[in-house]
């Protein structure tokens, strides 16, 4: 067949010649008396390619080829009918006047026209169509949704769906024709629309599943509406038929985890048709459940175990793919619940040596998550022998594994080390060595012990590294943790190789790592001095980024002072904030330069956080089809999330500047501390949402309440909130001023503001105060939010909100302390001078865990803690250190020692120590 193949080869020459100018020419064509079908169909598709391959077309080109195009409606050949229609669309995007091919496109969607065209000639035309011109066709497409032809039903729900966004009012008037398409009473029966044309199950289901996400689309701003929707049709997890197709099955699912899993009245419902569905008959409906079940924050024991006992069924399952979502699901569930995985570890176990590598990768996987200690070695020696044989994506997933068990068996870190530099030296991708670097990194920071050994690893790899960006993380990585190695002169040599072997950006990392080896301290100074003839040489590199770093470095190597505070010093400022009171410094028109910018309010953390907030930050990767992309929904279960308590150090909200657009705050000054994050005053579903924030000023404090009116036939007036002391904040506190929301119309959130002179600056106001909601309602249209009557003078309403707490943490700003170490040894209480610390022990029989303990106390005091603080990996001790800043100015460091026994709970040492003493006693007080 050498001939099939030359012939190949000189089709795929032709079209890879193609020039627009030609097949312009040859577009005369169409013009022809009589028409060729055939010659017409391939410069079609000459066209197409032309336009898929990125060549442009102007609008006069357009629209010449578009009305030349239109007169192949004459011809009733089918194959050339559909070229016209997929040329028609994809030409209607750049032409003009495409509105005129409407009549022929409604003369081929007539009932009475070849049901082979209706389906294509309506899709086409709902393509093309405005807002304005939708009422003519209007009954043509209601009529469609219910044909008997399931092509044709499915063409009129997807333009439905598509309609939505451009005239939703219209649309929205279609909900009953769908609704009929969903629970399969079309033509007075369930599912009796079966023609000779549509006589496969497949085909009604995919019309079915089109239904359902029509009718989704047309109910999400309605959560009641979506909520009966989903009970509605959720029979039949219950043995009913109102949804037979598998794929709209898992599109309920997904709708009934996204509505109902927010509402706790909604909960047991949730959980009894997930534990139906989850032993569906069909194996996707039952994965789907499972993996519903699994990404569920709280879900019930009995729920998992459930979920957990039909993946375990599927394990054994004949198809490849089945087997992999159900091990995939497990590997993810094991992350947070391994011993509700265990129990499948035999059925797993098996998947080992499957014949899809794919599979048995994530087995692996799932059992180093959930197996112990012994079974570690003979699962990582199977690791090495197909590592070779997967792809990259599957060796990220395992180098991810890997590292994690770095963390949960660090007796066992010289096998770790092993497989890891092993495969670091295999080929690979950037996303690969990147996790193996990661892994390696955190075994580092694990155990000490093999931080000499994981270094010389890491130096080797650096030396035939291709990758620019992963030798800079690298030698950041040497600088850090080199330095305080037993020889450190034999990292040196490898990082001064990259100043002369490699690329500017790699060599500008080198300088920097070299100076962070420089600033280290040194007995007898000898290092130091070898550093500073090496960074002397990089004086005459010639890239000038590479030499200023050297001249910078050479500036502060031999000042005590300063190397500790700009090489040493690993903090940085939160970004956001920093760059958002930059810009407000910047823009204030009242602003004449002669005073430097106060960044005493944005609070430092430390780089790796920093890493953490900027990744949490990116939008997240998401497989999505295009009825769960417009509904808002995510198939992604993988996305990366940020661990608790770690945002509390870098709120997003820049306070500063909407306060500051408020001329009554004018003359209050800087905000000193503002919330972390908002307290919410109401349930999630009511009609009315409240969250609070507090901002402290120097002499007075605002109290600023976002509210949300979800009610669409109710208009708001004069809205505020109405705060009373129940603590006798009176005698600290006196109100000042309240600023009303005007108007609050439909899921427009506003805010309203309660301001409070503090009256002892030299005592701080703690208390809780009782809140209700005040307002004037009017009855208004949904559509316009207008009121019905214009006379109509309202009617007073009141609405009851949880009460307010001011804590001491209020008064703290959360951030890093640089030199917070030099500084806790500064303030230790010393005879003869002020005192500084403060020492107090508790006994806390009611606290479980040393977790618990330490997220009670991040919660109380307010202040920044190191992911080392907030995640004990002890179970019996801990030590955590909290650090910030009180009212914007005293430096404040608490060291919190505990232990846990099963008896007695957990006994807490609180050191607290501060540039102002009186602060240690008001630190104190919060937890006490």
């Amino acid at each position: 067949m050498s001939w099939k193949k030359d012939e190949d080869q000189d089709e795929l020459g032709a079209l890879l010649s193609l020039d627009k100018s030609s097949v312009l020419q040859e577009a005369r064509m169409f013009n022809q008396t009589p028409i060729r079908p055939r010659n017409c169909r391939l410069l079609l598709a000459k066209l197409m390619y032309l336009l898929q391959r990125g060549d442009t077309l102007t609008t006069t080109e357009a629209t010449g080829l578009f009305f030349s195009i239109t007169k192949l409606f004459q011809s009733n050949d089918l194959s050339l009918k559909q070229m016209v229609y997929l040329a028609i669309k994809e030409l209607s995007e750049i032409s003009e006047d495409v509105i005129m091919v409407t009549s022929s496109l409604m003369k081929d969607m007539q009932p009475k026209s070849d049901e082979q065209y209706r389906a294509k000639a309506l899709r086409v035309l709902c393509k093309i169509t405005d807002a304005s011109m939708l009422p003519s066709i209007e009954r043509y497409i209601k009529s469609a949704i219910t044909d008997r032809n399931t092509a044709i039903s499915s063409s009129a729900l997807v333009s439905a769906f598509h309609l939505n966004n451009k005239a939703r009012d219209t649309v929205r008037r279609w909900s009953s024709e769908v609704q009929e398409v969903v629970s399969g009473k079309t033509l007075g029966g369930s599912f009796s629309f079966f023609t000779s044309n549509s006589s496969s199950p497949n085909s009604l289901g995919i019309t079915q599943y089109h239904a359902l996400g029509t009718l989704y689309a047309l109910k999400q701003n309605d959560r009641i509406a979506v909520a009966k929707i989903v009970q509605g049709f959720s029979s039949g997890a219950r043995g009913g038929s109102a949804i037979e197709n598998s794929f709209a099955h898992v599109l309920l699912i997904r709708y009934a985890v996204k509505v109902m899993s927010t509402d706790p009245s909604h909960l047991n419902s949730l959980y009894s048709m997930l534990e139906e569905w989850v032993r569906y008959r069909t194996e996707i409906v039952c994965l789907e459940a499972a993996r519903a079940i699994v990404e569920l924050e709280n879900a019930p024991m009995k729920l998992v175990t459930s979920a957990v006992s039909s993946l375990q069924s599927l394990l054994s399952s004949s198809k490849a793919v089945v087997r992999f979502s159900a091990v995939r699901t497990l590997d993810h569930l094991a992350v947070t619940r391994p011993e509700a995985v265990q129990p499948c570890n035999m059925d797993i176990e098996s998947l080992v040596n499957d014949s899809c590598r794919s599979v048995s990768t994530l087995a692996i996987t799932t059992l180093l998550k959930t197996g112990n200690e012994a079974s570690v070695d003979r699962l990582m020696k199977v690791m090495e022998g197909f590592m070779s044989e997967i792809s990259d994506e599957f060796r990220t997933i395992v180098a991810e594994a890997v590292g994690n068990l770095c963390i949960k068996f660090p007796q066992k870190h010289s096998s770790f080390l092993s497989f890891l530099s092993g495969a670091l030296r295999n080929e690979g991708g950037f996303d690969f060595k990147q996790s193996i670097v990661n892994s390696i990194f955190s075994l580092v920071k694990t155990v000490k012990e093999c931080r000499e050994i994981a270094l010389t690893h890491l130096c080797e790899f650096i030396e035939d590294c291709e990758f620019s960006k992963l030798s800079v993380q690298i030698l950041h990585f040497l600088g850090i943790e080199g330095p305080y190695t037993s020889m450190p002169s034999i990292y040196i040599r490898h990082i001064y190789n990259r100043v002369v072997l490699e690329n500017a950006q790699v060599r500008a990392a080198a300088v920097l790592a070299l100076a962070k080896f420089g600033a280290s301290t040194q007995p007898d100074g000898k290092l130091r001095n070898s550093i500073i003839v090496l960074l002397k040489r990089c004086l005459d590199d010639r890239d000038d980024e590479v030499r200023d770093r050297a001249v910078w470095a050479l500036r502060f190597i031999n000042n005590e002072s300063i190397i500790s505070r700009y090489i040493s010093d690993d903090s940085t400022y939160s970004l956001q904030l920093f760059e958002s009171k930059l810009v407000e410094y910047l823009s204030n028109p009242n602003n004449n330069f002669n005073s430097p910018v106060s960044i005493s309010s944005v609070p430092k953390i430390s780089r790796d956080q920093d890493t953490i907030v900027n990744a949490s930050n990116k939008p997240k990767p998401t497989i999505e089809a295009a009825f769960t992309e417009s509904a808002g929904l995510s198939t992604d279960t993988h996305a990366p999330s940020l661990a608790s308590g770690t945002i509390a150090f870098a709120p997003e909200i820049n306070f500063s500047a909407v306060l500051k657009s408020i001329p009554e705050f004018e003359s209050y000054g800087e905000v000193i501390v503002s919330s972390r994050k908002p307290e919410e005053l109401t349930e999630p579903e009511t009609e009315y949402t409240v969250v609070c924030y507090k901002h402290i000023y120097p002499r007075h404090i605002v109290f600023q309440f976002e509210c949300a009116n979800t009610l669409s036939e109710s208009l708001l007036e004069q809205v505020f909130v109405e705060m009373t002391s129940t603590d006798g904040l009176d005698m600290l506190l006196v109100p000042e001023f309240v600023i009303p929301i005007q108007q609050l119309t439909f899921n427009s959130p506003s805010s309203t503001f309660v301001s409070f002179e503090r009256i002892d600056t030299e005592n701080i106001a703690t208390g809780s105060f009782q809140c209700a909601l005040k307002f004037k309602t009017f009855e208004c249209d949904p559509d316009t939010q207008e009121k019905l009557d214009p006379e109509d003078t309202g009617f007073d309403d009141m609405y009851a909100l949880e009460p307010i707490e001011l804590d001491v943490s209020d008064y703290v700003l959360a951030t890093l302390i640089p030199d917070w170490k030099q500084l806790w040894d500064t303030l230790e209480n010393k005879e003869g001078e002020p005192q500084h610390e403060l020492i107090s022990s508790f006994q806390l029989p009611q606290v479980t865990s040393l977790k618990g303990c330490v997220e009670n106390l991040n919660q109380a005091l307010g202040m920044f803690a190191t992911d080392a603080s907030l995640n004990p990996t002890n179970k019996v001790a801990h030590q955590a250190v909290f650090m910030g800043l009180f009212e914007a100015k005293a430096k404040t460091i608490v060291r919190a020692r505990m232990t846990f026994e099963e008896q007695t709970g957990v006994t807490l040492e609180l050191c607290i120590r501060s540039e102002d003493f009186k602060v240690c006693n008001i630190i104190l007080s919060s937890i006490v």
